[in-house]
């Protein structure tokens, strides 16, 4: 009959549960958010009092509280239990319901935890949360103060709303899941490319204190001959003093050329806007057109741009043989970032086995997939190559810094 009670629900209100579970299990992806808006949902419109989800975590060797109807909300995350320990290890463990009417304690499977307050509670029922094709994922528990003869159709509702959920948590570990793998590979990313970065100041600074000093050592020393050598001492010698300071000159120049493709001070200072701009200064040989946005982004986004960049302005000045090249920067509204870098050179044929600059190309393909991006080649002989990388990033990291 419509309306008489059966057990924790009458069956107006069931499908009034049931529509609520499913519109909660659309709500979001967060595991602990569902697991609270079901636990409240459950214990508002059932007779029940309490109500705990317990999911499964990723080792699935144990359950860990990942909602609780309130105050018991604040334990969420702090309470676990190894499968097969307590009511809830059991019912994990077997995939099968239990319901205890009263006196709990004399339960052998029953362990009490006392910041749940299980002596507050005269009857509990625990069902496994299980998907579809039977995956475990964790346990729901209902609980009543006063005594309560859970029904078989108590049982299926709460079974029912088990499967629900679990397809919901099912998806929402999964989610949470890949969104730890990505940051983890983004972390990874940051460390690789930090210490990479951090290996190229050691070797700038290196070459700067060890390198360069001693060859402006040399200059000085090259000079100091040179006003020592006098007419007497023929023109050979002074003019083979003047061809080694050329090339002391000629050494040092490079030494220095090094340390600013090592590491550029003007990344740290300015960024890669900044970094681009200069790096297109020190490279006289071609007419370089320069069209970059000002956004600034992660770090170490920036530095596997600049990098990238770098490269194929190298390219462009050792095989391309062109007159002219454009560096093209920019963040979309789509936080999406892309740079590219084109030439009217000679081109080359891109398959792997005849590219002359393969390693190159394989390398900045590299750094584009360490920041998640990748990277495209364009180019045939007698009509230039433009280089494009894509990188996605956060749209609130694009004005970092």
């Amino acid at each position: 009959m419509t309306g008489l009670v059966h057990g924790l629900v009458d069956e107006d209100r069931e499908v009034e549960l049931l529509l609520g579970i499913v519109a909660a299990t659309s709500s979001g992806p967060g595991v602990e958010s569902l697991a609270a808006a079901v636990a409240e949902l459950i214990t508002s419109v059932t007779a029940s009092d309490v109500c705990f989800v317990h999911v499964l975590d990723d080792s699935g060797r144990s359950l860990t509280l990942a909602g609780a109807t309130p105050p018991f909300d604040e334990q969420v995350g702090l309470i676990t239990m190894p499968l097969g320990e307590g009511v809830s290890g059991w019912v994990a463990s077997h995939r099968a319901p239990v319901v205890i009417t009263d006196n709990k304690d004399e339960d052998s499977r029953y362990v009490p935890i006392a910041s749940l307050r299980g002596s507050d509670f005269t009857s509990m029922a625990s069902v496994p949360m299980q998907t579809e094709l039977g995956g475990l994922v964790g346990v729901l528990n209902v609980h009543t103060v006063a005594r309560h003869d859970f029904t078989g159709r108590d049982i299926e509702l709460l079974l029912a709303i088990g499967r629900l959920l679990a397809g919901a948590l099912d998806q929402a570990r999964m989610h949470r899941q890949v969104a730890a793998r990505e940051r983890a590979h983004e972390n990874f990313a940051e460390q690789v490319i930090a210490a990479q970065e951090s290996e190229r100041r050691r070797l700038a600074g290196d070459i700067h204190d060890g390198i360069s000093q001693r060859l402006v050592s040399l200059t000085y020393r090259l000079d100091a001959a040179a006003r020592a050598v006098g007419a007497s001492d023929g023109p050979e010698a002074a003019d083979q003093l003047e061809k080694a300071r050329d090339l002391v000159d000629l050494t040092l120049a490079e030494a220095r050329a090094a340390i600013g493709g090592l590491r550029p001070p003007v990344l740290d200072d300015l960024g890669l806007v900044g970094g681009l701009a200069s790096l297109a200064s020190s490279i006289p040989e071609i007419d370089l057109d320069l069209e970059l946005a000002d956004r600034r982004l992660p770090e170490h986004v920036e530095v596997a741009l600049y990098r990238i960049a770098q490269e194929c302005l190298q390219n462009v000045v050792k095989h391309a043989r062109a007159m002219t090249a454009k560096v093209w920067f920019e963040v979309d509204d789509g936080g999406t970032a892309r740079l590219e870098v084109s030439d009217n050179g000679v081109g080359f044929d891109p398959a792997p086995d005849r590219a002359p600059t393969s390693y190159g190309m394989l390398s900045m393909s590299e750094r584009a997939e360490l920041v998640g991006g990748q990277l495209s080649v364009r180019s045939r002989p007698g009509w230039g190559t433009t280089v494009t990388v894509t990188v996605p990033v956060d749209a609130a990291a694009d004005h970092a810094g």
